[in-house]
């Protein structure tokens, strides 16, 4: 059964939308769909190195409208967390999804290389590698989360969708600096790349003994925009909880623009909702919004 995304928090006095926020997204690109209109700040394409936005899958769509779609071809039903920031897509993977990690790697330059021209604050990554040559933090995916997060960028990543055995957290998920997402409701089976999957979500911890995930959010058959005009579509995994997190971190930061990367981090542990359930599975728990806003 599809559900529609959270809609922007309200607290009073201000309506917290995102305004001013930049989030970046590494992933298939972003087709211009009516919810994301006018805000698109940028787009660059590692892949085809085309000029205009495109997305020949997918994903990176339902992504982006998961982080920011404002509603407006559903008449405001099916709304992302933060309809006001803008976005900065990077298309990295192809129209199957896959992708080098040279790529990957070329994206994450650009966006440090572009951070003050479309204040970017956040960088989404919702894309993993389970090769087992890159399962350490020495890997070229880490170094280059761990440099963007060097330099002052909030990386969310998703914790892959390779569980429930222990060590299947993705790469870059393992850095021990970036924000790792698991699912919290991934007890619900899915179709997750075609494929029917229960318990799914990457289970930490890493190779180096780091506990992951860090946090969970719902990401069980969300409903976001459709690389089609005026359509939406249903997609699960740790790739659409990772959007989520990114979201709500744009509404953090509307309302509190002067917090670093570490504060943010902080928060989340301190504000995360135990959810009773192992810590590598959960990491500190659940991301409640209103928790988080406080």
């Amino acid at each position: 059964m599809c559900r529609t995304n959270r809609n922007a928090w309200k607290t009073e006095p201000h309506r917290l939308t995102g305004r001013g926020i930049g989030v970046a997204v590494l992933d298939t690109g972003c087709f211009l769909h009516e919810d994301l209109q006018n805000r698109i700040a940028a787009f660059r394409d590692i892949v085809g190195r085309k000029r205009l936005p495109y997305d020949d899958n997918g994903h990176g769509t339902h992504v982006c409208g998961i982080i920011g779609g404002n509603g407006y071809a559903s008449s405001g039903s099916c709304c992302g967390l933060a309809p006001e920031c803008h976005l900065i897509p990077v298309k990295v993977l192809d129209r199957r999804g896959n992708g080098y990690a040279s790529d990957v790697l070329s994206g994450l330059r650009w966006i440090r290389e572009n951070r003050e021209l479309y204040q970017i604050r956040i960088v989404n990554i919702s894309v993993g590698s389970f090769s087992r040559k890159n399962m350490n933090e020495n890997s070229a995916l880490v170094r280059g989360v761990n440099a963007a997060w060097d330099e002052g960028l909030i990386v969310v990543v998703a914790a892959g969708n390779m569980g429930p055995r222990s060590g299947t957290i993705t790469t870059p998920g393992i850095s021990r600096k970036v924000i790792t997402v698991g699912c919290s409701d991934d007890n619900q089976e899915v179709n997750v790349m075609g494929s029917r999957m229960v318990d799914y979500s990457g289970r930490g911890p890493t190779c180096s003994c780091i506990c992951k995930p860090d946090v969970v959010a719902p990401g069980a058959s969300v409903l976001s925009c459709a690389n089609f005009p005026g359509r939406y579509t249903c997609k699960s995994g740790t790739s659409m909880a990772t959007p989520y997190v990114s979201g709500a971190l744009a509404l953090l930061l509307e309302k509190c623009p002067e917090l670093s990367n570490r504060d943010v981090k902080l928060l989340l542990r301190e504000r995360a909702v135990d959810l009773g359930l192992p810590r590598n599975q959960q990491g500190w728990g659940l991301v409640d919004i209103g928790e988080l806003l406080r």
